[in-house]
């Protein structure tokens, strides 16, 4: 059950429920709420601080010395871990694709801030060298401990059902209904944990992730991940739920050109953002995820009358490494 498992605090909780009313009034409805996971606190913010206080927890009651985890070189997963391992007196080591860059900038640079081991893996950026480093790491003595790719285990998920809780209570504070929560979904963690919540909560909003990759997770085609991810985490609470692919919303219509190329779509949403509400979104997925919602919007998908929630997850980070491809002179 999840009132037992170990938590480690590195976040401020609850996160802001905001209405942004300058956006909404420029695209000419919906309502649009935001919730604001990008001020979570820890380095800098972002949604991975929920699946880190578990997994952290978990690590920390295992005996870990040092963390391990995979992403791409501005990835805010990896961001995150490398504040949280910081904070706890843990061995960071980051399994990052690409190759090093002359000069670090955005989530990068923040990595060696914290003082990361980063290790450069080229094409590979989900963990695929990951356990040649931990044998390594466990003949020089040491503990360590594997964090999944994004974050996103059964952990991660409990902390998106806890995520929705307290969503709801800021929800039925504000004496308002969500026709759709929409976000960036990548590594599956966060839907899956939001699908429990909604469920378990019984507020009937349609969980709508933006498919940001093109890729797969562990071999596995994304929508089964997710689906069987929310399974897997409804077994750890003993909640007696059975998710298909009937109860997925995946929208993978804005994907692109792929993971972390950015197109038009993004940049509009990052300048309507900014220079409407004031609010910094990233050029991977928190762009990519407002700009699908935007074109929802001007296509009739989601109604002027509607009730819209965007979970922003943070990653404004990124924007300082991405400043050529956003073209803002």
């Amino acid at each position: 059950m999840k009132d037992t498992l170990p938590k480690a605090s590195l976040g401020y909780f609850p996160t802001p429920l905001i209405e942004l009313t300058r956006l909404s009034k420029t695209l000419g409805g919906p309502n649009i709420y935001m919730k604001r996971d990008d001020n979570t606190g820890l380095a800098l913010g972002g949604n991975k601080t929920r699946k880190l206080e578990y997994i952290m927890g978990d690590a920390l009651a295992k005996g870990a010395d040092t963390v391990i985890t995979a992403g791409a070189i501005q990835s805010n997963h990896c961001r995150q871990t490398a504040g949280a391992a910081a904070s706890l007196g843990l061995e960071c080591h980051l399994v990052l694709g690409g190759e090093e860059p002359e000069q670090p900038q955005g989530n990068l640079l923040l990595d060696k801030v914290y003082g990361c081991h980063i290790h450069w893996t080229g094409e590979n950026r989900k963990g695929e060298d990951i356990p040649a480093l931990v044998a390594q790491l466990k003949a020089e003595g040491k503990k360590p401990y594997v964090i999944p790719y994004g974050g996103s285990n059964e952990l991660g998920a409990v902390a998106f059902i806890e995520a929705y809780k307290e969503l709801n209570a800021q929800r039925e504070a504000l004496k308002v209904d969500f026709s759709y929560i929409i976000f960036a979904s990548s590594s599956g963690a966060t839907h899956a944990g939001l699908m429990l919540g909604n469920k378990i909560l019984q507020t009937h909003s349609q969980i709508v992730g933006i498919n940001i990759d093109k890729g797969e997770m562990d071999k596995v085609p994304f929508d089964e991940h997710i689906v069987s991810l929310a399974n897997s985490t409804a077994q750890l609470i003993a909640a007696d739920y059975q998710f298909t692919a009937d109860d997925l919303i995946l929208n993978s219509d804005y994907v692109g050109d792929g993971y972390g190329v950015i197109g038009e779509l993004e940049k509009e949403a990052i300048a309507l953002t900014a220079q409407n509400e004031g609010i910094l979104l990233d050029p991977v997925y928190t762009g990519r995820a407002m700009g699908g919602l935007i074109d929802m919007i001007r296509t009739g998908q989601i109604k002027a009358t509607d009730n819209v929630l965007f979970w922003h997850t943070g990653g404004a980070p990124a924007l300082f490494a991405y400043a050529d491809d956003l073209d803002i002179r």
